[in-house]
């Protein structure tokens, strides 16, 4: 039965699985279905998440966080949860699995040489314009935990956890956008023009099973965003597409089965 409709945001969806679960494991699962939530967007539907989407989120969570298998494992149980309540008609849970590698070895200075990230002139400034609202939403975080420090009506003071918490995200991410432009290297997209899938373009897919037409734009794992139809290079998908032509039947592997698509228009 669909308690919420039949297209809930994904706001008032996690609400319902969070009101589904017993009192004990609400606390557990609450953090991490909203980080999700967040990801996405609280007043978007299930109807606008896809698959790659969903595998992007995976990318970006730390391999160093020691409760990464865990936290995914909440996540799919959301997914699971919205398939069963009929949000979805595919199982989005399937997509979203641990990323494979190892861990970063530090250099003999002790520390981490980052590896060279390729992005498009236009990436990079909008990574710029990301990082500098992020340093301006760190103030506003600094006051909100200040604020929420300061009230002792709240015995476990629940607005301090978050705010603490929406800190935390805030700093992880500007490490990251800091670290990516150090190490950024511009592409150079008048310098040789081929029909093959890079960095930078964007691909219009036909899945083979549902006729369905995708668009998508292969960007570094710095500029990814599921919201505008961007995935990474590295992700399962941007990986079969790299290095093809327009024509060409790619297959992406699930733990569900196999994924056929074909190449229908490359844009550059």
């Amino acid at each position: 039965m669909n308690s919420a409709g039949g297209n809930p945001g994904l706001g008032e969806a996690a609400h319902h699985f969070l009101s589904s679960l017993p009192a004990d494991e609400v606390e557990a699962s609450q953090q991490e279905i909203y980080k999700f939530v967040r990801w996405f967007g609280w007043e978007r539907s299930f109807a606008e998440i896809a698959a790659p989407g969903v595998a992007s989120y995976a990318e970006q969570l730390s391999l160093s966080d020691t409760d990464y298998a865990r936290k995914l494992k909440l996540v799919r149980a959301f997914l699971v949860y919205a398939k069963k309540e009929g949000w979805i008609k595919s199982n989005l849970a399937v997509h979203l699995k641990a990323r494979k590698g190892k861990a970063s070895v530090p250099s003999s200075s002790g520390r981490i040489s980052p590896k060279a990230t390729p992005l498009t002139q236009r990436g990079y400034a909008e990574l710029e314009a990301a990082l500098a609202i992020l340093k301006e939403k760190r103030y506003q975080a600094i006051d909100e935990i200040r604020r929420a420090a300061a009230d002792k009506d709240f015995r476990e003071n629940a607005p301090l956890a978050a705010a603490r918490e929406q800190r935390g995200l805030l700093e992880g991410r500007i490490k990251e956008l800091e670290v990516a432009l150090k190490s950024a290297v511009i592409i150079d997209e008048k310098q040789k023009y081929t029909l093959e899938v890079n960095v930078g373009d964007n691909v219009a897919l036909r899945d083979v099973a549902s006729g369905e037409d995708l668009h998508y734009m292969i960007v570094s794992p710095a500029e990814v965003d599921p919201a505008r139809g961007r995935i990474s290079s590295a992700s399962p998908l941007g990986k079969a597409i790299i290095g093809r032509i327009q024509g060409d039947m790619i297959e992406v592997k699930v733990p569900a089965g196999t994924l056929s698509y074909q190449i229908k228009q490359i844009e550059r």
